[in-house]
C-alpha cells in the first residue's frame, strides 16, 4: 500500500507539538552550574603533606605529564646516639592538564594518599602554556575535594582502622593491669617491722 501523501510531514509536527508541551531540560550554564556525580573526573588535587617524593605518580603516567622536582635533606638523629637521616623535599610538582587524559592511574598508585580527585572543571585557557598548573593551584583545587561516600554498612571494617583499635585494646587493657595491680599493692597490709630492726 503506498503512503499517505504528507503523512511523513504529519508525523513531524506531532513530536513538535509533543515536545512543545514538555517542561525544558536545558540547563542553563554557567547561571545554572551543573549537578555533577559524586566521582566526577574534574581536576587532580595534591595534599602537600602527604607527598614522599617518591615518584611513583610521574613515573606511571601514560602521558608523562607530571613534573617532579626535589631535594635532599639531612635530618638530625632523633635521639642522642642516633644516627642522620635523608629525606627528599618537594620543590616543585605541576600537571600538565593539556596531555592528562584524566586517566586516574597517578591517583590510584599513590600509596600515600597525596592526589585526589577535584570535581572542579572550570579551568580552560586562552594559552595552552597555561594549563600547567603548579603545585600552588593544585593546593587550592584539594580543599574542593568532596568528603568520600559513606561505608556499605555491611562492609568490612578498613584494615587500617582494626589495626588502631587492635593496638588501642591492647594498651587499654596493659594499662587497666596496671592499675589494678597499683591498687592491690595499696590494699595488701603492710608486714609489722621487727623490734631488733626498729630504732630505739
Amino acid at each position: 500500500m503506498p503512503p499517505i501523501p504528507g503523512s511523513g510531514l504529519a508525523k513531524g509536527l506531532a513530536v513538535t507539538l509533543r515536545t512543545m508541551t514538555k517542561k525544558t531540560v536545558t540547563a542553563q550554564y554557567p547561571d545554572t552550574q551543573p549537578e555533577l556525580p559524586p566521582r566526577s573526573r574534574g581536576v587532580i588535587g595534591l595534599f602537600e603533606e602527604n607527598c614522599t617524593v617518591c615518584m611513583l605518580c610521574a613515573r606511571e603516567c601514560p602521558d608523562w605529564c607530571i613534573y617532579i622536582d626535589s631535594h635532599k635533606e639531612t635530618v638530625p638523629p632523633a635521639a642522642p646516639g642516633g644516627r642522620e637521616r635523608s629525606r627528599n623535599v618537594l620543590d616543585r610538582f605541576a600537571i600538565d592538564f593539556s596531555l592528562c587524559m584524566y586517566c586516574g592511574i597517578c591517583i590510584e598508585v599513590c600509596p600515600f594518599d597525596a592526589l585526589f580527585w577535584s570535581p572542579e572543571f572550570e579551568y580552560a585557557e586562552t594559552d595552552i602554556h597555561e594549563l600547567t598548573h603548579e603545585r600552588d593551584k593544585l593546593r587550592e583545587w584539594m580543599w574542593t575535594v568532596p568528603e568520600p561516600p559513606a561505608l556499605d554498612p555491611g562492609a568490612e571494617e578498613p584494615k587500617e582502622i582494626a589495626a588502631a583499635r587492635k593496638t588501642a585494646d591492647k594498651l587499654a587493657t596493659q594499662q587497666a593491669q596496671q592499675a589494678q595491680q597499683a591498687q592491690e599493692a595499696q590494699q595488701a597490709p603492710k608486714a609489722p617491722q621487727s623490734e631488733e630492726g626498729g630504732t630505739p
